[in-house]
């Protein structure tokens, strides 16, 4: 059964792609990320009702970057509704690199999903606030909800160091500002964005975050809902068709479970009817995904039959 997962099993996993982590590399174009250690690894798993397993570094904390994608998607089309956030943002895959400029180029010029780096930079620009810090506010607000834990906050540093080297990001901000795609200001947008990225939490909160979107958007423990049903289901799509980079179709095949990595080598996968699962290993291959994490997955997944295809 699905449920036979334990935490001496997942101990016994995490053990067998430890050899794993030194296959890729930190994320070392981003100058705080460069320091991880690949050898930090850990993973949790949070049933939608209410039962956790975890094994290995389940107190390290890393940013979400990526990740985040999911979350500020769901905030926004709450703020907006479908069609505003739709009109400005695609809903197709991309086999192009997540900070790809290229497919701005195309007509209409707009991001092809929010999963790509242009797409979250024009989700981010809709979350409603009038200044960086109140979009953060409020999107650190919606992940204590989905926590149901107040002390996440964000990696100063981490935003920082990602704000002072966006060079592509601001790029791409500009292009779409010309396109009428984003409004207001390009370095405030960037701010908020990279403070959302920056958003700081560890496998076991992660993991739950995940096991919410399952349970299609309710609180696991009051059955309150925080995210409509509808809502909640175009973000687990958006996760199976790309959620992994440029990699979302091998890695459909291969695990075919709905998860969204980060740069700083962390993946949360969340499965209707199970749960969340995340996994954190900061060496990435060369599309961005945690190596170990994407191991672990492919063999959670082909052993206890979890894909959903």
């Amino acid at each position: 059964m699905k449920k036979d997962i334990t935490a001496s099993i997942l101990e016994d996993w995490l053990e067998n792609v430890r050899p794993y982590a030194y296959d890729g590399q930190v994320a070392n174009y981003i100058p705080a990320l460069a320091r991880q250690n690949p050898e930090e690894l850990g993973v949790a798993i949070h049933y939608i009702d209410g039962n956790r397993v975890h094994a290995g570094e389940v107190d390290a904390t890393f940013t979400l970057q990526s990740i985040s994608k999911v979350i500020s998607l769901a905030l926004a089309l709450m703020d907006n509704g479908e069609e505003y956030v739709f009109d400005r943002v695609g809903m197709e895959p991309t086999g192009d690199p997540f900070h790809s400029i290229y497919r701005l180029e195309q007509i209409p010029s707009k991001p092809l999903n929010p999963m790509i780096n242009a797409g979250a930079l024009a989700v981010t620009n809709m979350i409603h606030g009038d200044t960086p810090d109140e979009k953060v506010g409020r999107l650190l607000s919606f992940v204590h909800e989905l926590t149901d834990d107040h002390s996440i906050g964000y990696d100063k540093e981490v935003a920082f160091s990602e704000f002072e080297t966006a060079f592509l990001n601001r790029s791409l901000l500009y292009y779409m500002k010309q396109h009428q795609i984003v409004t207001g200001s390009v370095e405030e947008t960037l701010d908020a964005y990279t403070k959302q990225c920056a958003i700081e939490l560890n496998v076991c909160q992660l993991a739950r975050i995940g096991a919410l979107f399952a349970n299609e958007g309710k609180d696991l423990d009051s059955g309150r809902r925080i995210i409509p049903k509808h809502l909640a289901r175009i973000c687990k799509t958006f996760m199976v068709t790309c959620g992994m980079y440029d990699a979302s179709g091998s890695f459909a095949i291969k695990v075919g479970i709905p998860a969204k990595s980060g740069v700083s080598g962390s993946v949360m996968a969340s499965l209707n009817g199970f749960g969340g699962i995340a996994v954190y290993g900061p060496s990435l291959d060369e599309k961005g995904n945690s190596v170990v994490g994407l191991k672990l997955l492919e063999l959670l997944s082909n052993r206890y039959d979890l894909s959903i295809f």
